[in-house]
């Protein structure tokens, strides 16, 4: 089959990083796939990007995902990147795909998703309600007020050693910047990011938070992103405290969610057994590839 590729541009480079995109058309000019490549900008991650592709069924296995794959190799080698990461569900032809052409499994995440009809908000109100001795709930809806700006941009290290298998993923360093920019990029999607955070009696520090982002309409299923207590504050069941009142607010403010998902590494055992004491229930896994550039 003869493959043409149209490479494009990001329109819209941000603090995060670029993107490159490539689409893929037959010999007919009939569209075959496309494919993006995350060129990642910050410091601790410009060693690393992200490829992601898409394949009309109808022409799968006829070079499509090999063209754009190479395409986004040679972008990634020519940018100094040393290391390539992509995700697919377990036991899907783009899995099977990338594990023959170089990529390793490095992390293996389990989905799990709450049905909101079926949670037991009174219970989880009441464990809410027994604070943990020495701190207290806030909370908010998009970018942080700024009387807690900056303890919460010095309690994004607590993701620091979040389990993440053996990806190259280098460290995120957070800065109000990129902070900002995260919570722009929810807005500008026409959702809400929700932020739960739990703060020491002792300074008003943030020390552990809880994001959760839903639809604007209030329809459809909410979406986990990160969970994390700084080191120093663990112990306390302050994960699952923070996690409890996400649910309980949610339910609250958006009655006719359906759900909220989450994923979790294997080998983040604590974590899972948080969302299992809360009622999410397994739905499938995937896994994190990575491929080495270099060499």
């Amino acid at each position: 089959m003869s493959i043409r590729l149209t490479a494009l541009a990001d329109p819209e480079p941000n603090s995060i990083g670029r993107r490159l995109a490539w689409l893929a058309d037959g010999p007919e000019g009939e569209p075959a796939g496309s494919a993006f490549l995350r060129l990642f900008a910050r410091e601790g991650q410009r060693h690393l990007a992200e490829f992601d592709a898409r394949i009309h069924p109808a022409e799968r296995r006829q070079g499509v995902a090999t063209a754009l794959l190479d395409a986004a190799v040679a972008a990634a080698r020519e940018d100094g990147r040393r290391s390539l990461v992509a995700q697919a569900e377990a036991g899907t032809p783009g899995a099977a795909f990338l594990a023959a052409r170089g990529f390793r499994v490095a992390m293996t995440l389990t989905y799990a998703r709450l049905p909101l009809a079926e949670a037991d908000v009174p219970a989880l109100a009441a464990e809410v309600a027994k604070a943990p001795a020495g701190y207290r709930l806030v909370e908010w809806e998009g970018m942080v007020p700024d009387a807690l700006a900056a303890s919460y941009v010095a309690s994004r290290r607590a993701m620091d050693d979040m389990p993440m298998g053996t990806i190259d993923y280098g460290t995120v360093v957070w800065d109000l910047e990129r902070v900002r920019a995260a919570a722009g990029a929810v807005e500008g999607r026409g959702e809400v990011l929700h932020t739960v955070a739990a703060v020491a009696e002792a300074d008003g520090s943030v020390v552990g938070f809880t994001e959760l982002v839903t639809p604007a309409g209030g329809v459809g299923d909410g979406v986990h992103y990160g969970t994390a207590v700084l080191s120093e504050h663990r112990g306390h069941g302050l994960a699952r405290w923070m996690k409890a009142a996400s649910i309980v607010r949610a339910r609250e403010r958006q009655p006719q969610l359906g759900g909220l998902v989450t994923d979790t590494a294997d080998n983040n055992p604590y974590m899972r057994r948080v969302n299992d004491a809360l009622g999410y229930l397994p739905t499938h896994e995937a896994y994190e590839f990575q491929r080495e550039l270099t060499g």
